[in-house]
């Protein structure tokens, strides 16, 4: 009779056990509070930008990847990513390079900027428009921006009264 009350604290505690790992993994999900600036929710990989960049001259509508050869991200391809940046950098042109890659299906899913760029949010809403596509662009502190893991799978849900990026 003991044996038998022994293996059931011990399946109890492994249940328990089982329990607090799953609990631990789904606690691994992270959400941080967004500006809502083009809505939009999409899910995918994040590439975080060490630096801001024009899209104008620094990226390649039809190939999707980072060309400015100063750039610490060279030739990565962002294309199919939420991009994590600063801020945009320079070019009114910016809109249309963003407008352009959409049309060509070779667009960053999302923007995730510390600063917000008005001309990145023209593109978005002028490709939401004429192509029906929505690129959402949120914006995130300083803090929360240095947060985001760069390859780490999250979504940005950007809706008419709240914006999250939800990570893993």
């Amino acid at each position: 009779h003991h044996r038998a009350a022994c293996r059931a604290d011990v399946a109890g505690a492994l249940r328990a056990l089982r329990g607090a790992r799953a609990h631990r993994v789904v606690s691994k999900r992270r959400e941080i509070r967004a500006r809502r600036l083009v809505g939009g929710d999409v899910r995918g990989a994040a590439a975080v930008l060490q630096a801001p960049l024009s899209l104008w001259g620094g990226f390649d509508p039809a190939s999707g990847r980072i060309v400015d050869v100063h750039h610490p991200q060279h030739d990565v391809r962002i294309a199919g990513r939420i991009v994590v940046m600063p801020g945009g950098r320079g070019s009114s042109s910016s809109a249309s390079v963003l407008l352009e890659s959409v049309r060509l299906r070779q667009h960053p899913l999302a923007l995730v900027l510390g600063e917000p760029d008005p001309v990145l949010v023209i593109g978005a809403l002028v490709a939401a428009d004429l192509y029906g596509f929505a690129v959402p662009v949120v914006q995130v502190d300083a803090d929360a921006l240095e947060a985001l893991p760069d390859g780490a799978m999250m979504r940005v849900e950007a809706g008419e009264r709240a914006a999250k990026i939800i990570i893993g």
